[in-house]
């Protein structure tokens, strides 16, 4: 039988089990994930925030070649205050470079500036607030690789922090950092929209 989890992966871990170098892995939360346990999908080891876990192989091939996308909503802390013309220009779509150098127009779905994260989400209280900064939540359909950094520093800001709050229906809810909730199988297919 299959098993599912839900994770508010800390920072300064990678997504997996096992690596040639000297990194936090998914191992070293205090959880035991049964063996054959993977990730689906990746945060890189900066990032923070919502990262699926599974058993179960089929899920990822399902999620990705679902025929309506899955959305992806991020909690960014970038430095300095972003301006209302870097804004529009973010909502418009900023050019990126992705695999092999080439230029890629990201556009979020959603993008809105969230003047007190802290009240919304306990956990994006950080020190660095007490410098010029700008919080924003990106919703985004696709997930080119670090994305959401590329688009904010194409946008002439340094991403301080980022952490995924939601993939589809899963969200983060009230998990603190490095802490799991294991959700059921239907349920867990139900939230991602996808069929068994």
């Amino acid at each position: 039988m299959h098993r599912y989890f839900i994770l508010n992966k800390p920072a300064g871990i990678v997504s997996q089990f096992v690596s040639t170098h000297a990194v936090g892995l998914l191992g070293d939360l205090e959880f035991i994930f049964p063996a054959d346990t993977h990730a689906i999908g990746r945060l890189d080891m900066d990032s923070e925030g919502l990262l699926l876990l599974t058993t179960d192989k089929r899920v990822t091939r399902l999620l990705f070649l679902a025929s309506k996308p899955h959305l992806r909503t991020y909690l960014v802390m970038v430095q300095n205050e972003i301006s209302p013309s870097t804004f529009q220009q973010l909502q418009d779509g900023i050019p990126i470079k992705i695999k092999n150098g080439e230029n890629y127009i990201a556009k979020p779905t959603a993008i809105e500036i969230v003047s007190d994260a802290a009240a919304l989400y306990p956990f994006a209280t950080d020190k660095r607030e007490m410098y010029p900064h700008t919080w924003l939540l990106i919703t985004l359909t696709e997930g080119k690789f670090r994305q959401v950094r590329k688009m904010v520093l194409a946008a002439r800001h340094r991403c301080l922090r980022l952490i995924r709050l939601s993939i589809s229906n899963v969200t983060l809810g009230d998990l603190k950092p490095g802490e799991v909730r294991e959700v059921d199988e239907e349920r867990f297919y139900g939230l991602l929209g996808i069929e068994l």
